[in-house]
C-alpha cells in the first residue's frame, strides 16, 4: 500500500491485525473456557495498536514478508496486553478501567488475570517458536532473544520494578528516562526492529538507524503519555485520568512541567525523522507513525 494515505494504511491494517488476533488467540470454546474468555477479552476490540503498526512499517522498511510481521506484531501485542493486564491489578496500579472497559481482574477476578498475562506471555513465544519468521536459524533465535529482553527484567518488567519503587520520589530526568527505556520504550524498539528483521537482510547502517528511531519514538510516546495523564478526561483516554498524580508517581510532566514536556516530545519526534533522513521513501511509513505518536491527543 505504498500510495495510501496514512490514515487509511493504519486503519486497513488495524482492521486486519484484529482479525488476526481473533484467529491466533484460543477460541472461548476450547478448555478452560473462562481463561481463554479472558484472553479474548483483555486483548481484542480496544487500543490503537501502536507497536504493530510500527512493526508493519518497519516490515515495509525492509521489504520484509507480511506474514512473517503479522506473527512478530502478534506476539508483540500478546506481551504488551499482558502488561497491561497484569500492570491494572490490585498490586500494581489497581486500575479499574482499561480500554474504556472494565480491567480484566474487575471482569473475571484477581487469579484468572494473573493467568491471563501468564498465558499472554507463553502464546507470544510460541508463535515466534513455531513460525518461520527468517530462512535463518541463528537469525530467529536472534529475533526471540530480542523478544525475550525487551519483555523481561533487562526490559518492560524491569522498567515496572523501577517504577514500583519510584513511587513517592523525585527522580532526576536521566533516571526517569532510564525507567522508561526499559518499561515502554524496549518493547516498542522491540516491534520495530522485529518487523525489520522478517526481511533477509538489513546493513548495519539501516539497523543503526531503526534503533536510534526506536528508542527516540519509545521516550516520545511516553512523555505524551504523561502529558495525556495530566490533561485528557478518563471518557478521551478509555483509562482513568490523572492516576499519575494520585499515585504519586514521577512523570516527565511533574519532572519539567506540561510545556517543557511537549517541547521534549517534539525534539524527540524530529531526533526519531533525523534517525531516517537517509533512507528515502522506505522510511515513509515509519516517519509517519512518529507524527502518528506525537500528535495522537495534542
Amino acid at each position: 500500500m505504498p500510495g495510501v494515505d496514512f490514515n487509511i494504511w493504519a486503519s486497513a491494517h488495524q482492521e486486519r491485525f484484529e482479525n488476526i488476533l481473533n484467529q491466533l488467540l484460543p477460541s472461548s470454546e476450547t478448555t478452560p473456557r473462562r481463561l481463554h474468555s479472558a484472553m479474548r477479552y483483555s486483548v481484542l476490540g480496544g487500543g490503537k495498536r501502536v507497536r504493530p503498526l510500527l512493526a508493519f512499517a518497519a516490515g515495509d522498511f525492509s521489504g520484509a514478508d507480511s506474514a512473517r510481521v503479522d506473527i512478530v506484531a502478534a506476539a508483540v501485542e500478546f506481551i504488551h496486553a499482558y502488561s497491561l493486564v497484569h500492570d491494572d491489578m490490585p498490586c500494581m496500579d489497581n486500575d479499574v478501567l482499561r480500554r474504556g472497559k472494565p480491567t480484566c481482574h474487575v471482569e473475571y477476578d484477581d487469579a484468572t488475570a494473573l493467568l491471563v498475562g501468564d498465558s499472554l506471555q507463553s502464546l507470544a513465544f510460541q508463535l515466534l517458536a513455531e513460525h518461520p519468521l527468517s530462512d535463518n536459524a541463528t537469525q530467529q533465535l536472534a529475533m526471540i532473544k530480542l523478544l525475550t529482553t525487551a519483555s523481561g527484567s533487562r526490559g518492560m518488567a524491569g522498567g515496572q520494578a523501577i517504577d514500583l519503587a519510584s513511587v513517592g520520589n523525585q527522580l532526576s530526568l536521566p533516571e526517569l528516562e532510564l525507567m522508561h527505556i526499559h518499561k515502554t520504550g524496549a518493547l516498542i524498539r522491540a516491534a520495530i526492529l522485529l518487523g525489520a528483521q522478517c526481511a533477509p537482510s538489513l546493513s548495519e547502517t539501516e539497523l543503526a538507524g531503526l534503533n536510534r528511531y526506536g528508542k527516540c519514538v519509545g521516550l516520545a510516546f511516553q512523555v505524551v503519555d504523561d502529558v495525556l495523564d495530566s490533561e485528557a478526561d478518563t471518557a478521551t483516554l478509555g483509562k482513568t485520568a490523572g492516576k499519575d498524580a494520585k499515585h504519586d508517581k514521577p512523570t516527565y510532566v511533574t519532572l519539567l512541567g506540561v510545556q517543557a514536556a511537549k517541547d521534549m516530545a517534539s525534539e524527540l519526534h524530529q531526533e526519531a525523522l533525523d534517525a531516517l533522513a537517509g533512507f528515502g521513501k522506505s522510511a515513509r511509513r515509519l516517519c509517519e507513525m512518529a507524527d502518528f505518536i506525537l500528535l495522537r491527543k495534542f
